[in-house]
């Protein structure tokens, strides 16, 4: 356990109550707490979480941006929902991307759980992008993911993270049933 690691999960939880809250400023500590979640990663050899903040990164400026727009535009951030159809192929990418990226770790790295940990990354690339996108499915992928990663940070020995990530499965389901309350169809 480190400081640092103290640091970035607290950054990420006031991240995660501030998107379930809908505000815009999520985004300043989320882009904080996934920059020194990438060196902690790194560090822990878990590659393709190491990535996946990097990827957040980004998508996290892209979110920023469009919720600013949004809030513009509409008074507040508007939520959605996705087709059957769309859900069914979001599944099937997250499933494909994760063997695909999974078989590759396993064989050009010394990957930690390389499976699980591309599961929970490409999982997480999903729910980020559609709670960009103001999707409600968004909750449903992090309570999945915060699941999984709660296994995986444990038998890594990264106790803070795996805390944290009880806590984000907390507010990914309190997120989930404040976003269904102010969707809009």
């Amino acid at each position: 356990m480190s400081l640092v690691e103290i640091l970035a999960s607290l950054l990420i939880v006031v991240n995660v109550v501030l998107v379930a809250r809908r505000s815009v400023w999520n985004y300043a500590f989320a882009i904080a707490g996934v920059a020194i979640y990438g060196w902690i990663f790194f560090e822990a050899k878990l590659y393709s979480d190491m990535l996946l903040q990097g990827f957040f990164l980004i998508v996290n400026l892209y979110g920023w941006r469009h919720w600013a727009r949004g809030i513009a535009e509409a008074g507040e951030v508007r939520v959605g929902r996705l087709t059957v159809a769309a859900r069914m192929l979001w599944l099937a990418a997250i499933l494909v991307a994760t063997f695909v990226w999974g078989g590759l770790m396993h064989r050009f790295t010394d990957a930690s759980y390389p499976f699980v940990d591309a599961g929970v990354a490409m999982a997480s690339v999903a729910a980020q992008i559609l709670l960009s996108r103001q999707k409600l499915e968004n909750w449903i992928l992090w309570i999945a993911v915060d699941a999984v990663a709660v296994c995986l940070y444990v038998a890594k020995d990264l106790w803070p993270t795996a805390i944290l990530y009880i806590l984000l499965l907390a507010i990914s389901v309190w997120g989930l049933i404040d976003w269904r309350k102010s969707e809009r169809i």
